[in-house]
């Protein structure tokens, strides 16, 4: 087992981007991961009257997923189209590029969200830096005011998290369904067998979204996510439950193989070879974003079956009387049974 890995971190252990008494967020960008393309991840953590505040990303569109806690998502988008809702665990947001929104826990729990960038370098500006960007004298003209109605805004640097010093004011709308919103974990799970499923935040089934989307992915230990890559997307993972092994072939014909734990996060680029199994009793629950809208997949299974044994045989370097009974795939299971022993870790 490789100790250090191209492919993977921690998010228990990146230090925070941000952290005081209302919460943090941390990031893992390709400064942090350098492998990392097309995608990022962050991890907001929120206190309960704590307010992420309005803020907009310049170069990415994102989807947000709520691992816990109840919040108030704001979005101001182009053209003025506003929206305002409450999210939940188990569901998703999105926030297209340079829509400016903002994220309130409403609870008296902390609130825990991963959000997943469509860029590896991500950039944003706060609203609370905006301000401070443009004098007393052009606020006053915007707003139809004195330069004097500003002399109290506070000129220090942004702090991302804040406290709200009242009541939280939820619209009455805030309920209603909205296309920014998903329940992923509310889906009816489109892929479903007994030893796993996959809940599928994609643009079949979300028409918000343009070049991102997400598997919510559980696997008992009786099944395997068959051996597979993705043509035209990478896959970058987050471990929300259980522990896994997982290999990956990277071009030069080296085998990266590591553990991943709760917390841990990875990072396959598109066309590598790669599979995931369950270390343990425990089942595994990864929430696995993309940099496509509609990710697709080539699998070990269908592979076998779009070329003739004939073709098989010479490849492999074995008589054709020898080689397996490749079971007819048409269309790949995404999750198999695993029926044999698993194989022993190496430390």
């Amino acid at each position: 087992m490789t100790n250090a890995s191209p492919h993977i971190t921690s998010l228990a252990t990146v230090p925070p981007a941000f952290e005081n008494e209302l919460g943090s967020v941390t990031m893992v960008d390709a400064t942090v991961l350098p492998i990392l393309n097309r995608l990022s991840l962050k991890r907001v953590v929120l206190e309960p009257g704590a307010i992420r505040e309005p803020q907009w990303n310049v170069n990415a569109n994102q989807l947000g997923y709520c691992l816990s806690g109840t919040v108030l998502v704001s979005i101001l988008g182009n053209a003025d189209a506003f929206s305002s809702f409450i999210v939940s665990a188990g569901q998703m947001y999105h926030v297209e590029s340079g829509a400016v929104y903002h994220i309130e826990n409403l609870g008296a729990e902390r609130a825990e969200f991963l959000l997943a960038l469509r860029n590896e370098r991500p950039q944003h500006f706060s609203l609370h830096a905006s301000f401070n960007a443009m004098t007393d004298a052009v606020l006053g003209n915007t707003y139809d005011l004195p330069s004097s109605a500003f002399d109290a805004f506070d000129r220090s640097p942004a702090q991302q998290i804040v406290r709200r010093t009242g009541a939280a004011d939820v619209p009455s709308t805030a309920g209603l369904p909205n296309a920014h919103l998903f329940d992923a974990e509310g889906q009816h799970a489109p892929l479903s067998y007994a030893y796993g499923d996959a809940r599928l935040a994609r643009k079949q089934y979300w028409a918000a979204l343009e070049d991102i989307s997400m598997y919510s992915l559980r696997i008992r230990e009786s099944g395997m996510r068959e051996p597979h890559w993705h043509p035209i997307t990478a896959e970058m993972g987050y471990v929300e439950k259980g522990h896994a092994r997982m290999r990956v072939l990277d071009p030069d014909n080296t085998l990266d193989e590591y553990l991943l734990g709760p917390g841990d996060m990875y990072f396959v680029p598109r066309a590598f070879p790669h599979h995931i199994e369950v270390i343990g009793d425990e089942d595994i629950h990864f929430l696995i974003f993309f940099d496509q809208p509609m990710p697709g997949d080539i699998g070990y299974r269908a592979t076998a079956s779009a070329f003739s044994r004939e073709v098989l045989a010479a490849s492999f370097h074995i008589p054709e009387r020898e080689l397996p009974q490749f079971p007819f795939t048409p269309i790949d299971p995404l999750i198999v049974a695993r029926a044999n022993p698993s194989d022993p870790v190496r430390q």
